[in-house]
């Protein structure tokens, strides 16, 4: 059978692949337009097989939220290079993942067919490589938020019995401050005690080094306990310097709003995901 050029041009048109790969389709499809959307998609799955063992560090996090806002999502998409992360193809099914997300759905299973034809596209190894979704519970607020265009998404959710619009700037706030100073935990006592003695016997060893031997049993106590509360304060949300404000906490701002609406305001939970980490 003839291949004509409009046969591929609404190949094209239906699947994005190239003009090459829509003209080889075709031709070994014998024209057959519906087996030759499948071919593509095969033949991405198996380009990806290929490139199973190139690094995927570059792509984009992208968030999609509920109209109400009382649910979120980010979603996490990897691929080889910057140049494909730029591309429509790849921008537009990113957001997909991430409404998909947003819906409970699983991205791998709901997106099958769009990620074959996104393999096809970029010729790249293309990962799935998370999600995260939160649904609002109790009284609050959630935020999210994309830091340098993709690089680092973040959620987070404010207890708050008072609606206020004070209430969502406070949680854009906290969103920035979790982009921009990457904590571990919201709250001291979450940290895991054998997190906080594993960086006590880093800092104790290079005490001694530093001093020949460590001080008397009765001092160490004093010098443990100011070394576990520096480091709550780099790895604990409300404990951090506040970015917007260096002279108080996070946990001091978060006060300081509580005031202004008349009711206590507490962080339940955050997410950060940065690309490739």
């Amino acid at each position: 059978m003839t291949i004509t050029i409009q046969m591929i041009k609404e190949l094209r048109e239906a699947t994005a692949a190239g003009m090459g790969a829509c003209k080889e389709a075709l031709a070994a499809t014998d024209g057959n337009m519906d087996e030759a959307v499948k071919y593509l998609r095969e033949k991405g799955l198996a380009v990806a097989a290929k490139r199973v063992d190139k690094e995927s560090k570059q792509g984009i996090v992208a968030l999609a939220e509920a109209a109400d806002k009382k649910s979120m999502a980010l979603a996490e998409i990897n691929c080889e290079t910057d140049f494909v992360a730029k591309t429509e193809a790849f921008i537009k099914f990113t957001a997909d993942a991430a409404k998909v997300a947003l819906e409970g759905k699983d991205i791998e299973t709901t997106l099958a067919d769009d990620y074959k034809m996104l393999l096809t596209k970029t010729g790249e190894n293309v990962k799935i490589r998370r999600s995260e979704r939160y649904t609002l519970e109790g009284a609050g607020v959630l935020s999210g938020y994309i830091h340098m265009g993709g690089k680092i998404g973040v959620l987070v959710e404010l207890a708050c019995e008072n609606a206020d619009a004070k209430i969502d700037e406070a949680a854009h706030m906290i969103c920035l401050q979790v982009a921009a100073n990457a904590p571990k935990y919201v709250n001291p006592e979450d940290v895991p005690q054998p997190e906080i003695d594993a960086e006590l016997e880093i800092k104790l060893n290079a005490l001694k080094e530093q001093k020949g031997k460590l001080p008397p049993e009765q001092a160490l106590v004093g010098i443990k306990k100011g070394m576990a509360a520096k480091f709550c304060t780099q790895i604990c949300l409300v404990k951090q310097d506040y970015v917007a404000d260096g002279d108080k906490t996070v946990e001091q701002y978060l006060a300081e709003v509580s005031k202004e609406v008349g009711a206590p305001i507490t962080v339940k939970r955050f997410c950060r995901m940065q690309l490739g980490a």
